[in-house]
């Protein structure tokens, strides 16, 4: 891991630590009432093999169980977001799955940070679901019956 990424990874992980509990609100969780199965997916790697398996990962879920029947969100923050940035070389994979259901939200911790160091406020895709907090958002939907998967 390079010295600016680790920096990134350092000073997102500091502004969450010390935010206070009532503005780190969780994004409410996906509209899927009959959903048996729900799945977060974990992307916190800016690795495009890693990026590519969660992609994999989130659309053999789709063809596996009824796409009513499961939900699933990945929680993008640190390097994983360049999954989510605009120039994405995967972004019609993130499109077509977001389509089909399937969220992805966007860490805003991370996306300030980038902001703070570059003086650029990164571009996401719009389709996006930004959370103040990746791994808030992901406790918070642990704590609503969410498995957490890490590919």
């Amino acid at each position: 891991m390079g010295l600016r990424m680790f920096r990134t990874m350092l000073l997102a992980l500091l502004a969450w630590a010390t935010m206070s509990p009532a503005s780190a609100q969780p994004v409410p969780l996906q509209d899927k009432p009959f959903a048996e199965h729900k799945i977060v997916l974990q992307l916190s790697d800016g690795d495009a093999r890693k990026q590519a398996l969660v992609l994999s990962v989130a659309n053999n879920l789709l063809k596996a169980y009824d796409p009513d029947k499961v939900a699933i969100e990945v929680v993008a923050f640190g390097p994983g977001i360049d999954l989510l940035l605009a120039g994405s070389e995967r972004r019609k994979q993130v499109e077509s799955l977001i389509a089909q259901g399937v969220r992805f939200d966007i860490c805003l911790n991370t996306v300030d940070t980038l902001e703070r160091e570059t003086g650029k406020r990164p571009e996401f895709i719009p389709a996006a679901t930004p959370v103040q907090v990746g791994v808030g958002q992901i406790l918070f939907l642990a704590e609503n019956g969410y498995t957490v998967v890490r590919p």
